[in-house]
């Protein structure tokens, strides 16, 4: 049985040691190569005393370079969790301030910053790792030692009091996605994928284990061509990628700008997406250009372990239906239960619970926040069985299928990121002078908009969010008011605002 998630790493080491394994602009390993170095990390890590599920912080840029160290911090026996490069060092801080790393690993280019972030004994330079003689025979006896619940990576996201969520995913949990995947989807060795998803977001777990899950080869793209869907499609056809999984709005953005009409990729032939809604229309577009390829929409938030339920696409949709999330993955159990935590019936809407070995382990450092969101099925009492409350609101059509309708709460995804308002809101009320904000969402123009009463004014404001959230999270609007209204209870009227402004 699977156990780790280094199976698939030294499967295919042995299947395929000199086939490349990842690709990126300054070069590629094999995974004899990239298997190899992983275990130097390891052994450096665990020779300097890294914990058996101690974490490891990595401040590393989308490349090969950053695989190398969430391996290598497997190896020894350690949980790794990416940190955005290009993220605020204010926000950065709060991050590490959950996380508490044994190490903060990084490599030449992030080191002035990784320095400022944490005391220099954590700091830990990749490259001087890497030169450390792997021990196998140390890995080896710390690898006996783990199971399947352990922990194998955190990511960050969101969280509404502005403090960020590390969610624990196990290795089952990975496996257990990762096989499910691979089987639906008939993923081989042959497979040729191309990653466009940031490392530190949920949307690259696909791309990172199937590809080595299969001996498939992974391209990482070029950060620098994300504004230049033709760019995209371009390396996508000099490389003949296959396979890819992405968020919808990297699919949009192609779709809207005509670029498939430009570039001939018919060497796509499965088109996966997840992390948002898929717009119809633009998934039309997509078909016209590759009739012949095959379409999943994914559905899973980031406790999940990236998919939950998917709905491989297998009829005509016109452009305004809605796109089903599909059917519970192998393993995992859906929930619809309406306000009283009863099950839902057919075409009634009602959240989304998950239960099953996707679920995650929780929020790292936070058990306040888990077992607000973690909680016991209320129709299995008798014994212990957690699911997950998504928040999100969906229905069963009659032919079983699930259908997402919205969500229940101050929770959105915009550009394919999770996003809990109240951290913009609480990012803005840090701002000096600013009384009271109110943070809206326009799901329609997909833009965030921030109203806010105080004495700084917009561009002063924008600045302040900008050195306190992650780019994607800067409002696109921010309007300022004489007064906040509130209701009847004392609380900010957002139901007013949302009919005055969201639309």
């Amino acid at each position: 049985m699977l156990k780790s998630v280094l199976n698939y790493l030294e499967r295919s080491e042995d299947r395929f040691p000199d086939k490349e394994a990842v690709i990126d602009e300054r070069g590629s390993d094999t995974y004899r190569g990239l298997a190899e170095q992983a275990r130097r990390v390891g052994t450096f890590l665990a020779e300097r005393g890294l914990k058996e599920n101690g974490v490891v912080a990595v401040l590393i840029g989308k490349n090969r370079a950053a695989l190398k160290a969430f391996w290598g911090a497997v190896y020894a026996g350690g949980i790794y969790a990416p940190l955005d490069c290009h993220a605020p060092a204010a926000r950065l801080k709060l991050i590490l301030e959950v996380l508490q790393p044994s190490f903060l690993l990084t490599d030449a280019e992030n080191r002035e910053k990784a320095m400022e972030l944490a005391d220099s004994g954590k700091v830990i330079g990749l490259e001087e790792a890497l030169e450390t003689a792997a021990d196998r025979p140390l890995l080896e006896r710390i690898q006996k030692r783990r199971i399947d619940l352990d922990p194998a990576y955190i990511i960050c996201t969101s969280g509404s009091t502005g403090i960020p969520k590390g969610v624990v995913i196990s290795h089952r949990a990975v496996i257990d996605f990762t096989e499910e995947a691979s089987e639906a989807m008939d993923f081989s060795e042959k497979e040729i994928f191309a990653n466009q998803a940031p490392f530190y977001f949920d949307a690259s777990v696909p791309d990172l284990y199937c590809s080595v899950r299969n001996g498939a080869a992974l391209h990482i793209i070029p950060e620098k061509w994300y504004s230049f869907p033709i760019k995209v499609l371009e390396y996508i056809r000099a490389h003949e990628v296959n396979a890819i999984f992405w968020v919808p709005s990297a699919l949009i953005v192609t779709a809207n700008l005509r670029a498939l009409g430009e570039v001939d990729v018919s060497c796509l032939k499965k088109v996966m997406f997840c992390g948002e809604v898929m717009p119809t229309k633009q998934y039309n577009i997509w078909k016209k250009y590759l009739p012949g390829a095959r379409y999943v929409n994914y559905y899973g938030p980031s406790e999940t372990t990236y998919a939950s339920t998917y709905y491989i696409i297998d009829r005509v949709f016109s452009n305004d239906e809605a796109l089903p999330i599909g059917r519970a993955a192998e393993n995992t159990g859906v929930l619809i239960l309406d306000e009283e935590d009863r099950p839902c019936g057919i075409g009634q809407a009602g959240e989304l619970c998950i239960r099953g070995s996707g679920v995650a382990l929780g929020y790292y450092n936070n058990p306040e926040k888990t077992k607000e969101v973690f909680v016991q099925n209320p129709l299995t009492p008798c014994y212990q069985d957690i699911m997950y409350r998504t928040g999100d609101l969906v229905r069963e059509n009659e032919s079983g299928e699930i259908e997402y309708v919205g969500r229940k709460d101050f929770q959105i995804k915009h550009m394919g990121y999770r996003i809990e308002l109240g951290e913009i809101e609480a990012a803005a009320m840090g701002g000096k002078g600013v009384k009271r904000c109110c943070c809206l969402y326009n799901e329609r123009k997909q833009k965030i908009l921030l109203l806010y009463a105080g004495q700084i004014g917009q561009e002063e404001l924008k600045e302040v969010l900008k050195a306190r959230v992650p780019e994607y999270m800067v409002p696109g609007a921010i309007v300022r008011l004489e007064e906040i209204p509130m209701n009847a209870n004392g609380k900010i009227d957002r139901k007013l605002l949302g009919e005055q402004y969201g639309k």
